[in-house]
């Protein structure tokens, strides 16, 4: 596979004109804003009263159309009434207003033609300014005319203005942009709105022991287990050892929750009585309300709850009894919202959910999506390639998608959002996404993904606007392709920087993650379930944040096997490993005198530090501080972004995409998965030998005074014993300084063979020759 060109993926800096304003250096001339300037005639349809009958029954079908050139826009209709209440907005771009005159009519609907009711029309040269914080222009009512300027009967109220993007009424707003788009739903998928995902909670079940259990076999001794239920989480204990009526568990068990609490924990004791039946000996719902929130490691108090039976009487009816049995629980709640992205390394939220742990913000951020180019085709219609490009913008619990740009490969957007920012080494998320949701397409229908960006906060200056235009990478089943490129510009306001400081100190999560930590296993179901949980709520919300775009930004599949992300990890630690490589090269040649001055320099180095050993420590920190600000002036100027290069995607085989974007369970032909399991073996294989290799050093290091290999060990504890006299007796320089000059002694006086001291390592026992 032929390889892109590099440059074509590189982060382009930009000067646009923010806020009317134009970027000088790092700042603004204008502190408006972080967006450019868009203007907008609005025109806002408030009601009407009085308007004439138009059927045969004396009555009208009102609605209001709004024509500006060739845009137009319509309310909507109301059926037989005379004083309707619209209360609707409508925006015009400036760019595209190519008339003079506004026209706003009310008209009857009607199946055949709709009947002309009056108009009201607008000279734009004398259509108000307005600018926030101005107040909102206050509707007037103005009187119906006929065609020919006439004063007819009825009335409208409205409100017209010019203003920008930062209007309050902009995001509600049907925007000339989508005069294409018609129907309700439709034009609630094309609007700007701000999310909330929910806060979660860990909610922890400790199930210890049950008590006069009443199982229906008397003859048999039970196999007991405690199924928990939390929506959709379903969670279960293991059988109890205890084969008795009073069984012992002692298990925890860890589920998602999240406000407002919705479902109640609803725990069922279960006798295992065949190999695919159980039978309830009772169950108990527990509301989430009713739980104690965890705040610190101080011990919480057990419980007993009574269990109920359900008895099936009377047909279908199901009658509950209450009676002795009882389950012993310890169950709290504790903050757990990282869990969505803590295993990526790039989390947007550290804070835990309990807001009285809460500390002061340390900033701002603020984010300008400005504009994107060159977007690629994501469908067709009516045999024409088109684009529908909306952005999602993820910090925090904070969601922001903003309006559908409709038809458009260069869209505009221009809107701004801010977040508060409690550590600064978190990482906002933007994502662009195609709308499929228009143009009365499939309702079940996925929106397409574009490409997405990450910037770290850590990254940034602060009080520096950023104007980039990032590359919108995306990976497909036939290679890296890039689908264009969207425009931001981030601006970091830090407002104290000894608390920023004072953050690189503190520990990344509330004390309760390091007191009761998690297991690897249990951060991946909780966080599956996280993701279902926010997935849901966003996706109830109007318009629905969709579940492909929540998985996209929270990189549902990155936990998956990749062999492109496997080689990728393995270059990346070759690169970290190669800084210690290069400093092993450099001191073997300095041993052999590669560069005799050097060499010299070198030894009377060591001796310096030698003769004055308190000088050891200073030495190293200097000479740290020397290289810190030697590589100051080639300190990064931009903010990080996608690297192909690095992630192994411009190089990766077809195969082996085609085997990262395979469905799990795979869908491939068993010959080809034979293939890939092969090779896959392969791979574990090198690794394998690799892990075994490095605790074999290990366990040879231990075996030193294991006695494992009694000759072995007693050369060994000899050989501490001379050391501990001679170190003892020797003056400490002196033993240094030789030990000195033979690790840097001229080539002549070494041989080619290994050392004494590493053949005696080699010759150490390991056990491995106690694998089977």
């Amino acid at each position: 596979m032929q390889r892109p060109p590099q440059e074509d993926y590189s982060l382009k800096e930009t000067k646009p004109h923010l806020g009317g304003g134009k970027v000088t250096g790092d700042k603004l001339t204008s502190t408006y804003d972080l967006v450019e300037q868009m203007e907008y005639l609005y025109v806002r349809v408030v009601k009407a009263r009085d308007l004439p009958g138009k059927d045969v029954t004396g009555s009208c079908d009102p609605f209001v159309e709004v024509r500006l050139g060739n845009y137009r826009g319509i309310t909507r209709h109301f059926e037989k009434k005379s004083n309707p209440e619209w209360n609707q907005v409508f925006a015009f771009s400036k760019e595209r207003i190519q008339a003079t005159v506004l026209e706003v009519t009310v008209k009857d609907k009607d199946v055949v033609k709709d009947d002309f009711m009056g108009l009201v029309s607008f000279d734009l040269n004398e259509i108000p300014k307005r600018v926030p914080p101005d107040s909102p222009l206050a509707p007037q009512w103005y009187r119906l005319e006929d065609r020919k300027g006439n004063k007819i009967r009825g009335e409208l109220m409205l409100a017209v203005w010019m203003g920008t993007q930062a209007d309050e009424a902009f995001p509600d707003a049907w925007h000339s942009d989508a005069a294409t788009v018609s129907g309700t739903d439709s034009l609630a998928n094309i609007r700007s709105k701000v999310y909330i995902a929910p806060k979660l909670w860990y909610l922890r079940v400790n199930v210890i022991e049950a008590q006069d259990l009443q199982p229906t076999d008397k003859g048999r001794f039970p196999d007991v287990f405690v199924k928990a239920i939390l929506g959709n989480q379903i969670l279960k204990t293991r059988v109890s050892m205890s084969k008795s009526i009073n069984p012992m568990w002692n298990e925890d068990l860890m589920f998602v929750a999240a406000e407002p609490f919705e479902e109640p924990l609803i725990l069922s004791v279960e006798d295992r009585v065949a190999p695919n039946k159980d039978e309830v000996l009772g169950r108990c719902a527990i509301p989430l309300a009713n739980i104690p929130r965890r705040l610190d490691h101080k011990p919480l108090i057990s419980k007993w709850y009574n269990l109920e039976k359900h008895m099936i009487v009377e047909g279908e009816r199901k009658k509950e009894l209450k009676f002795a049995s009882k389950i012993h629980l310890r169950i709290w709640l504790e903050g757990g919202y990282h869990v969505l992205d803590e295993s990526t390394h790039y989390s947007s939220d550290l804070r835990p959910t309990a807001k009285q742990l809460w500390k002061s913000s340390i900033g701002v951020l603020e984010l300008g999506i400005l504009s994107a180019h060159g977007l690629s085709p994501m469908k067709n219609k009516d045999g024409r390639a088109m684009t529908d490009a909306y952005c999602v913008a993820k910090y925090g619990q904070k969601w922001v998608r903003t309006r559908t740009i409709i038809d458009n490969f260069t869209p505009k957007w221009n809107e701004q959002y801010t977040w508060e920012v409690y550590d600064p080494c978190t990482v906002i998320t933007i994502g662009v996404f195609d709308n499929c949701h228009l143009h009365g397409g499939d309702k079940s229908g996925s929106d397409s993904r574009i490409g997405k960006v990450r910037i770290r906060l850590s990254t940034l200056e602060t009080d520096r606007v950023y104007t980039h235009s990032y590359p919108l990478l995306l990976l497909h089943s036939s290679g890296v392709k890039k689908m264009g490129e969207i425009h931001l510009a981030v601006r970091f306001t830090c407002s104290s920087l000894l608390n920023m400081m004072y953050k690189y100190s503190q520990p990344l999560l509330p004390k309760m993650h390091y007191i009761h930590p998690l297991t690897v296993s249990q951060l991946d179901i909780l966080r599956h379930q996280a993701t279902q949980i926010v997935s849901m709520r966003l996706g109830r919300s109007e318009p629905p944040l969709r579940r492909e775009v929540v998985e996209y930004m929270l990189d549902v599949g990155s936990h998956m096997w990749s062999m492109r992300r496997s080689k990728a990890n393995f270059n990346r630690i070759v690169g970290v490993l190669s800084g210690l490589i290069a400093v092993g090269k450099w001191f073997d040649q300095i041993c052999n005198w590669k560069n005799p001055i050097t060499t010299v320099l070198i030894h009377i180095l060591f001796l310096i530090l030698v003769l004055y050993p308190e000088l050891i420590l200073p030495t190293i920190f200097l000479y740290l501080f020397l290289i810190g600000v030697w590589y100051y002036r080639w300190r990064p100027k931009h903010p990080p972004h996608m690297d192909t290069r690095l992630s192994g995607a411009d190089i990766a085989l077809p195969d082996e995409l085609d085997e990262e974007f395979d469905t799990f369970p795979t869908t491939r032909h068993p010959d080809i998965v034979r293939v890939r399991y092969d090779r896959l073996r392969s791979i574990a294989g090198k690794i394998q030998t690799v892990v075994g290799d490095l605790a074999t050093q290990g366990e040879r290091l231990q075996s030193l005074l294991s006695w494992r290999d009694p000759r072995a060990t007693a050369l060994f504890v000899i050989f501490c014993l001379v050391a501990a006299i001679v170190l003892y007796v020797a003056p400490f320089q002196v033993v240094a300084l030789l030990t000195g000059f033979y690790v840097l002694r001229h080539p002549r006086f070494r041989h080619k063979l290994p050392s004494v001291p590493l053949n005696f390592f080699r010759r150490l026992p390991a056990r491995t020759d106690c694998m089977l």
